[in-house]
């Protein structure tokens, strides 16, 4: 197994009962209080991460949203003229 370097360090503020939750969760995991720090922040940072970068649609909604995909509704008449618009001062740039 490949030995992993921890080279950052950081710091954080608890109040008294805080620490004493998170010294107890950890013990009930066996963990450090550092190893359960990381592990959960880790994990709350992932779930984050994945919460603001992807979108879940109900059934109906995602059939809507796919049939948008594959049978896509001709431009509206302001949609056409916001292409030209857009063409136009493009050109000028």
């Amino acid at each position: 197994m490949a030995l992993i370097l921890r080279t950052e360090r950081t710091e954080a503020r608890l109040l008294p009962e805080q620490k004493e939750r998170i010294e107890r969760a950890a013990s009930l995991k066996g963990l450090s209080l550092s190893a359960f720090m990381v592990q959960q922040a880790d994990e709350a940072a992932i779930r984050t991460i994945q919460l603001h970068t992807s979108w879940s649609l109900e059934e109906a909604d995602r059939d809507v949203f796919v049939q948008a995909l594959l049978d896509p509704p001709e431009p509206s008449a302001r949609m056409k003229t916001a292409v030209i618009r857009y063409r136009e001062r493009s050109e000028k740039v």
